[in-house]
């Protein structure tokens, strides 16, 4: 043995040592996420905390053996120069990169997690794989939030400097035969408590845990975002894009519970109403005066002055939610009636199916169609999706033509843009059906300098956008009204998702989703009013087809909210787990089991849970039925009602 191999320590403790490094870097990244997004996470105390940890260790346990498993094969080949030549240079390649990779993406999840109330998985880093901006992005996350980089770089020092500290040796068997045999032993058991470790736990009747599993740990469902890791969530959802079929009822039972074809009652002639839908990056509810008289004890007066106004003249749904906490998870929902469940629709196989969206079955009635929205061609994969849904046209920040306008980051200011949309959609031939993505309330929430100190600042940074957005709305409207397809228009305003919560009645779990809806027809004097049941983006397709007195059947998951009794009206949205809401309650469900059911109404913070004293076999068999309905209809590329 080369004596140079003499000074240090025992390889095997140094594997140990070298594994235990990032486990408890990892578990200090988790106590620092709780910290600093404490507000999120309400029902957290002492003794659940502690569970939280122990839970989350596991979880670690699992990530690290797989972003180690390069590294331990490398580190125990049965090679005795292995430390003191060239080939240790590779051994702390294949341990830091992939170490340092997961570290920051744990430190990315402790902002990113307020927008998205879920730890970071493979199918978010698949919808930016179109971005061409994410180098200014990363620049802005950077120095936008530096006390969360100067978090990564001490770690990462402390990181590295804690593992060059000791020095490893190999174990002193002089035989290399011996020593290889040694070796080979060590690489099969490394293997054995690997595996183990991957699938939780030594019975062979154990799986390996995935994100489900992390509500064993927890007292509510939000609370699983503190038991995982970042790095788990990604490498356990690569290639999870297929859904599963389920049969929770026979074909036939389940068409009679629920069925997503709709067949309109009415006979009569299309109205030829045009159709303009505005879909408002983040718009909270929160942000909204009109939907929160009663906030800060009726003093809010809210971001939103404009919409406000324009509330008082049309059909308003307090009670509107999401069905999902992204940008791309929100068009399919709001525009062809298809909730993004387990895995965002738009980035999954079944995006290209056949579909009965609402811009396709417009133009079968004589619209023209077009989807507007001022990032750069490719954005989100938007103009693709436009193209499913049915949109004849689609229109970006290229259509736009003038750069001078880009705000830098993620595409045309959107008081310019908005502008635009007014010009294009009054040149295009009517009836037509148009809808916007707004984009300027959007990290780094920054208004145009021309702008500057116009609108209230807030608390948070993206309650000045949310003025300016609305602000931009306000010039599109006076602009709109001046044309002659103004009054035979139905306005419809929405949003793609909430923000980070402002308030502590928004920071809840189910109203983590909350939006506003707004239905506006300044030529009909019938639309208005408030509607005080449930309703969400799916239900905005089937809804103005009954407006537009099309009757056409068609494929739609949601309620037509004109027909559909407030007491049948449902709510579906996923985190980590399902989410259903009807009537006053909410049940929460894994797949398999219902884990929770509250009555979200007279208990907001979700702290008595029903199960056991109350019957929820209704809302159980209809949430089942949706589910079931909705895995396999897109299994079988069934999204069309004939």
């Amino acid at each position: 043995m080369n004596k140079k191999n003499s000074k240090g320590i025992n390889e095997l403790v140094i594997l140990l040592y070298r594994f235990s490094l990032p486990l408890a870097i990892f578990t200090l990244l988790r106590i620092i996420f709780y910290l600093m997004n404490q507000s999120l996470f309400p029902h957290v105390t002492a003794t659940s905390f502690w569970n939280i940890i122990c839970g989350g260790i596991r979880f670690d346990i699992s990530a690290l053996i797989y972003i180690n498993s390069l590294f331990f094969i490398l580190f125990l080949i049965p090679y005795p120069n292995k430390f003191t030549s060239k080939y240790r240079f590779v051994i702390n390649a294949f341990y830091f990169i992939p170490n340092v990779i997961g570290i920051a993406a744990n430190c990315i999840d402790i902002i990113y997690y307020r927008f998205i109330l879920k730890r970071t998985t493979f199918d978010i880093i698949e919808g930016f794989k179109n971005e061409d901006n994410m180098g200014s992005l990363w620049s802005k996350f950077i120095v936008d939030y530096w006390y969360v980089t100067l978090i990564f770089v001490a770690f990462v020092a402390f990181f590295v400097f804690a593992t060059l500290k000791v020095k490893p040796r190999v174990t002193p068997i002089k035989n290399k035969w011996l020593y290889s045999i040694f070796s080979l032993i060590m690489i099969a058991a490394v293997a054995g408590l690997s595996v183990a470790g991957i699938r939780g736990g030594f019975r062979h009747s154990t799986r390996p845990i995935t994100l489900s599993n992390a509500a064993a740990y927890t007292n509510s469902p939000e609370e699983s975002a503190i038991v995982l890791n970042t790095p788990f969530s990604i490498i356990r959802t690569i290639g999870k894009t297929n859904l599963k079929r389920l049969n929770f009822y026979t074909d036939s039972e389940v068409e009679k519970i629920y069925s997503p074809i709709h067949v309109a009652d009415s006979v009569g002639v299309p109205n030829g109403k045009n159709v303009v839908i505005f879909i408002m990056e983040s718009f909270s509810r929160e942000f909204f005066g009109c939907f929160n008289r009663t906030l800060e004890g009726g003093t809010y007066k809210g971001y939103t002055p404009f919409l406000d106004s324009l509330a008082e003249h049309s059909l308003v749904f307090p009670n509107t939610f999401a069905n999902g906490r992204k940008s791309i998870d929100a068009m399919p929902s709001v525009l062809t009636s298809i909730p993004s469940l387990s895995i965002p629709f738009i980035v999954s196989p079944y995006s290209s199916n056949s579909l009965d969206g609402l811009p396709r079955v417009l133009n079968s009635k004589g619209y023209s169609t077009a989807f507007f929205h001022g990032a750069p061609n490719g954005s989100m994969g938007f103009d693709g999706f436009a193209k499913i849904a049915g949109f004849q046209k689609y229109m970006g920040k290229t259509e736009y033509g003038n750069d001078a306008d880009f705000d830098g980051i993620w595409g045309i200011w959107d008081d310019k843009f908005l502008q635009y949309y007014a010009d294009e959609i009054s040149d295009m031939k009517t009836p037509f059906m148009t809808a916007l993505f707004s984009l300027s309330s959007h990290h780094p929430f920054k208004v145009p300098e021309r702008f500057e100190g116009k609108f209230p600042k807030g608390k948070l940074p993206v309650e000045e956008c949310i003025a300016y957005s609305d602000y931009s709305l306000k010039m599109f409207f006076e602009k709109a009204r001046k044309q002659p397809w103004y009054n035979n228009t139905l306005f419809v305003i929405t949003a793609d998702h909430s923000s980070i919560p402002d308030h502590k009645e928004y920071e809840t779990i189910v109203n983590s989703f909350a939006i506003p809806l707004i239905f506006y027809a300044p030529g009909d004097t019938t639309l208005k009013g408030v509607d005080y049941g449930l309703a969400q983006q799916i239900d905005i397709m089937p809804t103005i087809m009954t407006y537009l007195n099309i009757n056409s059947p068609y494929c739609a998951y949601g309620n037509d909210l004109f027909n559909t009794s407030e007491s049948e009206r449902f709510i579906l949205n996923y985190i980590n787990g399902y989410q259903f809401m009807q009537g006053e309650h909410v049940l929460y469900f894994d797949g398999q089991n219902v884990t929770g059911v509250f009555n979200y109404k007279n208990d907001p913070e979700l702290q008595n849970n029903l199960i056991g004293r109350y019957d929820y076999s209704k809302e159980e068999s209809l949430m089942k039925a949706v589910i079931q309905q909705y895995n396999n209809r897109l299994i079988d590329n069934k999204l069309k009602a004939n």
